[in-house]
């Protein structure tokens, strides 16, 4: 009798499981179709309010701007490209990765009719040449993130201006980036040869595909050299926290141990990984480095399982962006055997905090910081806006839910 409650209990068990799991595969949808269905993109003549599919069909004088932001060249549209795609390959639904296909399509397809403007018009507000960041590819934000997610986009469209792209870029971060003397990279503004959290993102992911597209190891060395250099500049010991940025001239840290630096630093670590072999030299040493930074985010996880805006400060507001970059990560190097499994528990309260208090719905997600410079005073931190469905927060909202997705069925058949 008691062998035969424990079988029905199992049962139920494992009812309630499969029943969560389709729970988490609607909200992941519903996220992703939201952006499908309101990311039409196109252009709008501001002072006729004509609607333009293609450049081709635009008159001379016409001022535009996109439909809307998912139209746009920068490098959250380049995140979010590779996690529907990722979408598209869990759900076996083709309408995801076929938007990101669109995104990179209507990029190269459009931009030299600015490109030819930009080169007459120098002077003109920024506003007036949409995709600047395409041809002009001066920072890392330019062109890491797009560039990586042109290549997975590569992976099924195969385009000549794809593959230039591509090689263009890896020339650009490899050759023309600014670096410190010990090969770290650095930005030019707002100060010299300053180093950014943010920035271990905007190269790595590149990097770490750019080794497979090319066949050469020199790009999963360098970033591997990046993961190692960033982490002695930026990691806070005491804190167990990776500090916004690092002066290079003052030879001292800024003053925010910000939510989002955080998490695109360890979700850098993750796309290396996902594309390092077995066995490559530097590779257990990244493993290590993002475990110490899971131990270390976890101590400043919320009761309502989400990470605040400043990391280290509870009176700063819950923020969705950071934590479901930390959601992702976790999820992923628990499925990937990089780490224990003890530590999905961290991930699972990440995702069922996003779904109880920040993803709405409809699909629109709450309380995703704007984007943000660095600033010494822990105020300007504080004030950042926190908006509804900012694109600097929905692709990492996807890859969460798709690592919970499979965490959850791992766990439930262990």
């Amino acid at each position: 009798m008691k062998q035969i409650v424990f079988l029905i209990i199992i049962f139920f068990l494992n009812l309630i499981s499969f029943a969560q799991n389709d729970i988490d595969e609607i909200v992941v949808r519903r996220v992703a179709d939201y952006i499908l269905e309101h990311g039409e993109l196109g252009f709008k003549d501001i002072n006729t309010g004509k609607i333009y599919k293609s450049t081709k069909e635009v008159p001379d004088g016409a001022q535009l701007r996109f439909l809307n932001p998912f139209g746009e060249w920068h490098y959250t549209n380049g995140v979010l490209n590779m996690a529907l795609i990722n979408l598209s390959n869990l759900m076996g639904d083709k309408k995801y990765a076929d938007y990101a296909a669109s995104h990179i399509a209507f990029g190269m397809d459009n931009y030299k009719y600015f490109q030819a403007r930009y080169n007459k018009e120098k002077d003109g507000p920024h506003y007036m040449f949409p995709f600047g960041q395409l041809w002009t590819m001066r920072e890392l934000d330019d062109c890491g993130a797009m560039g990586a997610s042109m290549m997975d986009v590569y992976e099924f469209v195969k385009r000549k201006d794809y593959k230039e792209y591509i090689e263009n870029a890896a020339k650009h971060i490899t050759e023309r980036q600014e670096r410190l003397d010990d090969g770290t990279l650095v930005r030019t503004f707002p100060y010299k040869m300053t180093l950014w959290a943010d920035d271990l993102y905007m190269s790595v992911p590149f990097l770490a595909r750019m080794g497979k597209f090319s066949g050469d190891k020199k790009y999963w060395d360098d970033a591997i050299l990046q993961i190692k250099n960033f982490s002695k500049y930026l990691w806070d010991e005491n804190k167990e926290l990776y500090w916004h940025c690092y002066y290079s001239d003052l030879k001292r840290n800024g003053v925010a141990h910000w939510g989002r630096c955080n998490g695109w630093v360890m979700m850098a670590k993750v796309h290396l990984l996902n594309f390092l072999p077995e066995n490559y030299p530097g590779r257990e040493e990244v493993i290590k480095d993002l475990e110490r930074q899971i131990l270390g985010i976890a101590k400043y996880q919320s009761k309502e399982g989400l990470w605040h805006q400043l990391l280290d400060k509870e009176d700063s507001y819950l923020e969705s962006s950071c934590t479901a970059m930390f959601v992702y990560s976790i999820a992923r190097a628990v499925n990937q055997g990089w780490i224990d499994k003890r530590y999905a528990s961290i991930a699972i309260k990440g995702w069922e905090g996003l779904k109880a208090h920040k993803i709405q719905l409809d699909g629109q997600v709450k309380d995703i910081c704007v984007g943000t410079g660095i600033e010494d005073n822990l105020v300007f931190y504080y004030e950042r806006p926190a908006r509804l469905n900012e694109k600097h927060g929905l692709g990492a909202v996807i890859d969460a839910g798709i690592e919970i997705i499979k965490l959850k069925k791992t766990l439930n058949q262990k």
